[in-house]
């Protein structure tokens, strides 16, 4: 099964796309400061490009597991002989990637799983984290909500293109 790295590093950038766009003032920027007792002086002092090159490091490891929870065949491939290298396959591999190599390969079934693992992976972990930390719940949902919404634009991504 051949994977589109350019799909992946692709994916990856949602992840600042939507950030840009989430956390902005005129969006949720303004609730997620007040919620952390941040102003925009105190964000702007941040080391930017280190930041941001790590959050897009932290992305690709995000594309490595969703790449498993959209990509259907990446999971069956380990179970019907498929080896790295498709010229030694097991004919399991042939018929069964012949049968159902594309089978659920959609922006929409990648989304689904994707919006998945943002309800209820991320979610539960920003819930779980907030109420020990003591933060509000507008915390909780704004970043979460973000997850929900970058982690299902990256499963759609990912299934639909890698």
């Amino acid at each position: 099964m051949e994977i589109n790295p350019f799909a992946l590093l692709a994916s990856a950038l949602v992840t600042l796309v939507i950030g840009f766009i989430w956390y902005n003032p005129k969006v949720f920027g303004n609730v997620w400061m007040r919620e952390n007792n941040l102003t925009q002086e105190e964000l702007r002092k941040g080391n930017m490009l280190k930041i941001f090159g790590l959050t897009y490091i932290f992305s690709l490891m995000i594309t490595m597991i969703e790449m498993g929870l959209t990509i259907h065949q990446s999971g069956a491939v380990g179970m019907v002989g498929g080896p790295p290298l498709i010229e030694s396959a097991k004919p399991s591999f042939n018929a069964f990637m012949a049968d159902y190599g594309m089978a659920y390969r959609t922006f929409k079934h990648g989304a689904l799983h994707g919006f998945m693992s943002g309800l209820f992976f991320a979610f539960p972990i920003f819930g779980i984290t907030g109420l020990f930390e003591k933060k509000s719940w507008k915390y909780i949902f704004v970043n979460a909500g973000y997850w929900i919404v970058t982690l299902t634009l990256m499963g759609g991504i990912i299934c639909q293109f890698a």
